[in-house]
């Protein structure tokens, strides 16, 4: 048995795996890629691959439908929260008709994983901001980085702000505390990130410039501006520097602290234009990044 599909306008020029999400079924990209591997997703009658973007009126065929909505109902889970949970989390910084600008906690994850059901995306859908919409994922921050983090409204604003960070054209700002002192002379890093995905290895170049705002023998304080958008780049590549950021459990295991429990990375600006009209976006660090700032007197005078 199979059923077809027939791509409408609205997903024209959208890679067929998140059609697939938005379309059929919102399953893992692990399961849609074998689903496409095995052939029991096909785009006008021939295989295909999970990157290949489908055309307005293109017909996709899934054989065995049935059984792939039964082996899948385990991954349907989703998190419900609360109006006051809502209230208490999503700060919002900018909501308007396509976009929707957010001030997010550290601690909590842009999507749900293996190990944390509640997540900002499953907040958001159920909140007051997306009665008639839902709310498309254009970038992401870490779980345990706090700041402003951007979510389209509709597919059109989804893929503009997909392509504005293809081109380099939406410009973030980090503040970050490191251990040890930051080579100053040092302002632009380069590097070849390594990655793996089932046994294989993957190189990514990581491009970010580097201002030191304050520093001591033991700590930094640096203004990051990544280039490129890879896995941890930040966290990456300050570790590889003897550098890493001050609570990450993950590249800082030289200097773990117990004092410090949270990641002091934070996305603090976000800027871009579109249709000639400039978009800026501040948020002030939290409390534990400023407790930290004032205990070894840095000093933020560039921001505040």
């Amino acid at each position: 048995m199979f059923k077809t599909f027939v791509v409408s306008k609205e997903f024209d020029n959208t890679r067929i795996d998140k059609w697939f999400k938005n379309q059929v079924k919102d399953i893992p990209n692990s399961l849609i890629q074998k689903f496409i591997r095995t052939k029991k997703i096909k785009l006008n009658d021939k295989k295909t691959t999970s990157s290949i973007r489908v055309k307005y009126q293109d017909k996709i065929t899934i054989f065995n439908l049935e059984n792939i909505e039964n082996r899948t109902v385990k991954f349907k889970k989703k998190y419900v929260s609360s109006p006051a949970e809502q209230d208490e989390l999503l700060k919002v910084v900018e909501d308007n008709k396509n976009f929707i600008v957010l001030n997010k906690p550290a601690g909590l994850p842009t999507q749900s994983g293996t190990k944390a059901l509640r997540n900002l995306v499953d907040i958001l859908k159920t909140s007051k901001y997306f009665s008639e919409d839902k709310p498309f994922i254009v970038h992401r921050l870490d779980k345990e980085t706090s700041g402003i983090i951007l979510f389209a409204k509709n597919r059109k604003y989804a893929q503009l702000f997909t392509s504005l960070f293809r081109l380099r054209k939406i410009h973030k700002t980090y503040l970050a505390i490191c251990n040890n002192q930051f080579n100053s002379n040092e302002k632009n890093l380069k590097d070849n990130l390594i990655y793996y995905e089932k046994n294989r290895q993957i190189i990514q170049k990581a491009e970010t410039t580097v201002n030191v705002l304050d520093s001591n023998t033991k700590y930094s304080l640096l203004e990051l501006n990544p280039i490129t958008g890879r896995k941890h780049q930040l966290r990456k590549q300050l570790a590889v520097r003897d550098c890493p950021i001050v609570g990450d459990n993950k590249y800082n295991v030289k200097y773990k602290n117990s004092n410090f429990k949270h990641l002091m990375l934070h996305a603090y600006s976000l800027k871009f234009k579109i249709n000639e009209r400039k978009y800026s976006y501040y948020i002030s660090p939290d409390e534990n990044f400023l407790h930290l700032l004032k205990k070894y007197n840095f000093k933020l005078n560039k921001f505040f």
